[in-house]
């Protein structure tokens, strides 16, 4: 009796669903990382009520990073999918005028990277330790950042010049991009976190297209809501010449943003990516907001890009979606464009602006530039000159190639071109590629093509919003991301 008994307690006890024991509260407590998350939570959740007693404001805002804190902290693609999403839409707001040395978008970077390079800290305790392997993509950019402040600061020391604030700012710029191209390589693992950081690309590049055209056309009192964070320098009359700034206070880096997404909306037509009626709508409001920035380097710009996008996707299948767009555009902004197509009546027929901009060239910085052998090493990292005549109090260099020269000289510009000529090829090779991944690359490639023509009007690798979001694609494209997710380096 007492074995048949046993029997069927074993009998009972094998049928019963396996239930997985619970690791008790203290050792999940012990576990690496545990004890330093429960005491910085303690010490958060302390500190917002003292906060809260003195400063509503401050500590709902205290309470806005921490939540995004913990949200990337437990699930790190969300710090590229804020990046990707916000800085079209803050990096317009001048440095200082919200937080102090920075600007908003800057803010949201050294949040979410600080998460993660903390996170990436606790995780040493386990042994996972990460493995940088850089490539030579990644490795240009370097090159670039380095040529850009080191080599032209050595320079000022040996030559006796003592670096300006500006210098140190700029001669930071290259390695801030070079930073967010990492947050967004190491937090993007997947495919589907590919396309839902395209997705997010699109939504903000919406909003500011919409932005841009409205601007442009003077509707809905757009210029006077943007004066109060999104005017130059506090200068209200840059929103009312009848180009499209929008919230990147940048009318050229509107259309450089627009270019990248407009390519983007283009391969995922392509690949079959959503609803069609939705892209083409996009494709169309992006179209648009090129031609709001109204900037003739920005229409050469669109020209190129629609070229190389050609190349991949079909010319003929192209013109069906540009051609009646464009005319649409154009009808739509018809006075954003005759306004512009007035600047050619002056007595050179070249616009005004190209005018001033060549004048400001042969006055401040060219006669500089090519005496003493400068050309070689560069003048400075600053890429303006204080000129108190001016509605800013200053010219800036308004030629990508003048600016390699006077920042960095020959090494700088010769990375350049290493940095477009490794990147090109590598966008080049997924540019077939099925999926998120090669929406990326296309988008990638189509930018750079035009980036190399319209830099000899403009330093379009470093404008606000618009190199954001070429770095963060260049991380998106990556030949990693085709492979399983534990391979990614």
């Amino acid at each position: 009796m007492t074995d048949l008994a046993l029997s069927l307690g074993e009998a009972e006890r094998v049928g019963r669903p396996s239930q997985t024991p619970r690791t008790p509260l203290l050792p999940r407590l012990r576990q690496p990382g545990a004890q330093a998350l429960t005491v910085g939570c303690l010490a958060v959740a302390f500190g917002c009520g003292l906060l809260l007693v003195r400063s509503p404001v401050k500590s709902l805002l205290a309470l806005v990073v921490v939540a995004i804190s913990v949200s990337v902290y437990r699930r790190p693609a969300m710090a590229a999918y804020l990046v990707i999403a916000l800085t079209p839409l803050l990096a317009g707001i001048d440095r200082g005028s919200v937080i102090p040395f920075l600007r908003p978008n800057e803010a949201v970077d050294l949040l979410v990277g600080g998460v993660l390079c903390a996170r990436g800290v606790v995780r040493l305790r386990t042994g996972r330790i990460p493995r940088l392997h850089l490539d030579a993509l990644e490795w240009s950019i370097v090159a670039m950042a380095i040529c850009s402040s080191l080599i032209p600061l050595i320079w000022l020391y040996l030559r006796g010049i003592s670096p300006t604030n500006d210098d140190l700012l700029y001669a930071l710029v290259l390695w801030k991009y070079f930073g967010l191209y990492l947050l967004v390589r190491f937090s993007i693992r997947t495919q589907a976190e590919v396309e839902q950081a395209l997705w997010l690309s699109l939504a903000a590049c919406t909003l500011v297209c919409g932005v841009a055209v409205l601007q442009s056309l003077n509707m809905l009192g757009i210029p006077h809501l943007l004066s109060t964070y999104y005017a130059p320098f506090g200068v209200n009359g840059a929103l009312t010449i009848s180009r499209g700034s929008s919230l990147l206070s940048l009318p050229a880096a509107v259309a450089d943003l627009a270019i990248l997404n407009l390519a983007f909306v283009l391969g995922m037509l392509n690949r079959h990516m959503g609803n069609k009626w939705l892209l083409f709508a996009l494709g169309g409001l992006f179209l648009f907001g090129v031609l709001a920035s109204g900037e003739f380097s920005s229409v050469i710009a669109l020209i190129v890009a629609a070229f190389a996008i050609g190349l991949t996707t079909g010319i003929r299948r192209l013109l069906g979606f540009a051609v009646p767009s464009a005319l649409a555009g154009g009808l739509a902004l018809r006075p954003v464009i005759d306004n512009r197509l007035a600047g050619f009546h002056s007595a050179s027929g070249l616009p005004i602006s190209w005018i001033g901009r060549l004048n400001n060239l042969r006055t401040y910085f060219w006669p500089t530039l090519f005496s003493h052998f400068n050309w070689l090493l560069g003048v400075r990292p600053a890429a303006r000159v204080p000129v108190s005549s001016q509605a800013f109090g200053y010219v800036w260099i308004e030629s990508g190639y003048t600016w390699l020269l006077w920042g960095g000289g020959l090494p700088l510009l010769g990375s350049y071109f290493a940095f477009i000529w490794i990147a090109m090829r590598r966008a080049w090779s997924l540019l077939r590629v099925p999926g998120p991944v090669g929406v990326a690359a296309l988008g990638v490639f189509a930018l750079l093509a035009s980036q190399v023509v319209v830099m000899a009007f403009d330093p379009h690798l470093t404008y606000r919003g618009s190199a954001d979001a070429l770095f963060a694609a260049l991380a998106l494209a990556r030949p990693q991301r085709l492979q399983p997710v534990g391979s990614i380096s």
